[in-house]
């Protein structure tokens, strides 16, 4: 997999020679990423990072703001593995959003290395946004989360998520057991599913921003390397495909991949990795009827990505106890080591 360290890209935007758009340093707030080409005393920018528990509604919220999938999302715990960002560009203003994994009570060293990935993502930052979701009760999972925010001196903002799925009683008390715990700058009740309140969560990061450059290009969405968005994908539909049998279990690696311009195709070459021969067997299939739907509703997402046409090869290995191996996780490009 490609170093994200060293590498972004674009790949919703370009799929010219050699691989796949723009390339600069990862590194946050380096000002060898700054476009020049907007000079504007006016315009705004900055650094948000969404943070929480599992399944609180932080991928969805960043995708509906970009306007097209740049997360994966389920409702399996730990769908989100890496710490990424994510860009919306206004002529006014540029919003650079940080994805995290769902902060949890960890079982194994990807559980730990997930946590530790989202905690480094509080550091230099303009605001916090911590998303709770209105659905569930607040308890001691997320007043944890709430102490390591308040201890940073950030600005921290309130995300209400997922109010669709709840009464207004039921979401002023979730205001009020938050506020508790800190003092929030905001507060934003939303509905990403249903596209409420999204506007006035932009508005509330926006205001508080300071004046600055673009620090990506206009037309950059995401900083997500393209094996990663790739194989993320594709570990997307085992997540859903499969549900609770097997998902934590699941890695994925894409091996090659190359484009064809003259057929205005893409040949992706990747690996699903589990930890026991009989998730083998399930992710397979009889007569590799499952791991063909999992390739085919890839593909259709991976066409829409890329704007081209894809050939997608899959494969399923057993790598015993990788969760537990922190060398192999990084080397999935999850937690720390990207």
């Amino acid at each position: 997999m490609a170093d994200s360290k060293s590498t972004m890209h674009n790949v919703s935007k370009d799929t010219s020679d050699n691989d796949k758009a723009v390339s600069a340093p990862h590194k946050m707030h380096d000002a060898s990423l700054i476009d020049s080409s907007c000079d504007d005393a006016s315009f705004k920018s900055g650094f948000v990072t969404l943070v929480g528990r599992p399944n609180a509604g932080k991928s969805t919220l960043i995708n509906r703001i970009v306007g097209h999938k740049v997360a994966i999302t389920s409702s399996t715990a730990q769908t989100t593995r890496h710490r990424f960002r994510a860009v919306l560009t206004d002529p006014k203003f540029q919003m650079i959003m940080v994805d995290t994994p769902g902060l949890h009570k960890p079982h194994d060293a990807l559980g730990e290395e997930l946590n530790a990935s989202a905690l480094e993502a509080l550091k230099g930052v303009d605001a916090i946004a911590f998303v709770l979701d209105a659905s569930k009760p607040f308890g001691r999972g997320d007043a944890w989360v709430v102490k390591q925010l308040a201890s940073i001196g950030t600005r921290l903002i309130l995300v209400i998520s997922k109010t669709d799925l709840a009464d207004k009683k039921t979401i002023d008390e979730q205001v009020i057991a938050a506020s508790e715990h800190a003092n929030w700058s905001d507060c934003v009740a939303l509905s990403a599913q249903e596209d409420e309140g999204v506007d006035d969560f932009v508005e509330a990061v926006v205001d508080g921003l300071p004046h600055g450059p673009h620090w990506f290009p206009s037309d950059m969405d995401t900083d997500q390397p393209f094996e990663v968005l790739v194989a993320e994908f594709i570990r997307e539909k085992i997540l859903r495909d499969f549900r609770d049998e097997i998902p934590h279990s699941i890695g994925v690696a894409v091996d090659d991949s190359s484009l064809d311009h003259h057929k205005n195709l893409y040949r992706i070459y990747a690996t699903i990795y589990v930890e026991r021969d009989s998730q083998k067997g399930i992710i397979i299939g009889s007569g590799g009827s499952a791991l063909r739907r999992v390739g085919s509703e890839a593909r259709l997402d991976l066409e829409q990505l890329l704007g081209c046409h894809v050939f997608l090869d899959l494969h399923v290995k057993v790598r015993r106890n990788w969760r537990r191996d922190l060398n192999q996780i990084r080397r999935f490009g999850y937690g720390e080591g990207i």
